[in-house]
């Protein structure tokens, strides 16, 4: 088996939730790191871990983002980086996978199931082998102990309790050093 680690510069980890019910707020987390062991020709026997820099959650606008931040989201000041530790992959396909894993927010750890695509090998302007994949999968944040939220006079909530979370990784092949 490789070892590949994630390029942080073309891995993305974003998120979206509702807003009052009826609009869409999209985020990401500008930093990204991660390892995975992975060989194109076993998809089932691959393994990943992952870990997002929390204080780098970004919505666009500095208030919601340090609102995130906050104890009533994130706690970035207690918990600063989210994790995820695959235990299994399933093959769902040519080039698909459900990859089950736990994903601890908070310092609550909980088990998600990733619907994941290889995109394929190539090697990058440099020489360097690279794999890209794209995961999706939906969490109730309510789970991971976010449950801040004000009901809306209406009826219903400001912040959806569904959050979809989206990822696009990018992983360069580590050289293994040959010793002299």
């Amino acid at each position: 088996m490789a070892t590949w680690n994630f390029d942080s510069t073309h891995t993305n980890a974003a998120f979206s939730a509702r807003h009052m019910m009826v609009t869409t707020v999209r985020g990401q987390f500008d930093q990204v790191t991660g390892t995975l062991t992975f060989d194109p020709q076993n998809l089932a026997a691959a393994s990943v871990e992952a870990t997002i820099d929390a204080t780098t959650i970004s919505t666009g606008v500095g208030d919601r983002d340090n609102h995130l931040r906050s104890a009533d989201f994130l706690d970035v000041a207690n918990h600063p980086t989210l994790s995820f530790k695959s235990t299994n992959v399933e093959i769902t396909g040519d080039n698909t996978a459900r990859l089950t894993g736990d994903l601890t927010i908070r310092g609550t750890t909980r088990p998600v199931v990733i619907d994941a695509e290889f995109m394929g090998q190539f090697k990058d302007l440099y020489g360097n082998q690279r794999v890209a994949f794209n995961g999706k999968t939906k969490i109730n944040r309510e789970d991971w102990g976010l449950t801040w939220n004000v009901g809306l006079e209406a009826g219903g909530w400001l912040v959806g309790k569904e959050i979809t979370i989206e990822l696009d990784v990018q992983a360069i092949l580590v050289t293994e050093q040959v010793p002299a």
